[in-house]
């Protein structure tokens, strides 16, 4: 008991004294939380930009389908059997319709030609079309191979019109976005821990001599560790917060700008952002000094001014 309250005093004292050659402790809690923080807004700033990249890909893959033509002469009947066949469809996202006139409407406009309609003699030779925008689990080319060839084989189907490069394409951008952003984030969370890490060891580098005061009382070594690991979980807690302040703020700025942003971020995504900065926070911070408090409750007396 006499010795836990020693070590309590040595605790408090070595924590106020700012006289010696040692680094005041304060400024290098405070110093610790800000570049903690720091770390943790450019890490959320990533993990933001992932969620929206993810969210402009998933609408991107919806646009992705194919145009069911009817065949010549297709009965209404058949028409609106295929109307009700796309409702039931699992893999359809959005269906145009658009009748024949309104086919050649849009085949006029884009001719461009006041002689067009002369020129087909007054015969409407297009035929009625939906136009398919599949879901995003249904965008890839085997999926869709596999739709277009049942589609083919309902009655009243002339052709279907499948872009299959245009699908490529859309598939090879979005997975090499998807793996420079893995990347990013798997070198900004080591680069992440290393840092947090030296800041850490920093602050307890400070306090290297009151570790080896509270060995020589007869302090164990989970009595030692212990206040540094929570002081320091709560250290990570607060840059959590102080990170979270920052990149709330700046989403709400970047809301009033742009009303999209938010929806492509998504609350839930946010919500989920946050709250891994709060556990990154306290865990890297508790795994740092639990490994930098070891290293100096293994170390000689000699070896504190190394």
């Amino acid at each position: 008991m006499i010795a836990r309250l020693t070590i309590s005093k040595s605790l408090k004292r070595m924590s106020r004294d700012k006289r010696g050659r040692g680094i005041p402790v304060r400024s290098t809690q405070l110093t610790a939380t800000v570049s903690v923080a720091l770390v943790l807004v450019i890490l959320g700033l990533t993990a933001l930009l992932g969620l929206a990249a993810r969210s402009v890909s998933h609408d991107i893959r919806q646009q992705v389908g194919f145009v069911v033509v009817m065949a010549d002469g297709a009965s209404e009947s058949q028409v609106l059997s295929m109307r009700n066949y796309w409702r039931k469809a699992p893999y359809v996202a959005n269906v145009r319709y658009a009748s024949a006139e309104e086919v050649m409407a849009r085949w006029q406009e884009l001719a461009g030609d006041d002689g067009s309609e002369k020129a087909l003699l007054g015969v409407n030779p297009f035929s009625p079309e939906f136009e398919v925008s599949v879901t995003a689990a249904y965008s890839n080319p085997d999926s869709l191979k596999a739709v277009t060839d049942a589609v083919r084989r309902l009655p009243g189907v002339g052709d279907v019109q499948l872009h299959s490069d245009l699908i490529k394409a859309v598939n090879n951008t979005m997975h090499s976005l998807t793996l420079v952003l893995l990347i990013v984030a798997v070198c900004l969370l080591t680069i992440s821990f290393v840092l947090i890490n030296n800041t850490v060891r920093l602050t307890i580098y400070s306090r290297r001599f009151l570790i080896h005061t509270m060995k020589l009382v007869g302090a164990t070594p989970g009595f030692i560790r212990r206040p540094f690991v929570v002081s320091n979980i709560l250290q990570g807690l607060i840059a959590a917060a102080v990170a979270s302040t920052v990149l709330g703020g700046l989403l709400w700025y970047l809301t009033t700008v742009d009303p999209e942003v938010m929806r492509a971020v998504g609350v839930d995504g946010l919500i989920a952002v946050l709250a891994a900065l709060f556990v990154l926070g306290a865990a890297i911070c508790g795994l740092s000094a639990l490994l930098s408090a070891n290293k100096y409750l293994r170390a000689d007396y000699d070896e504190m001014f190394c």
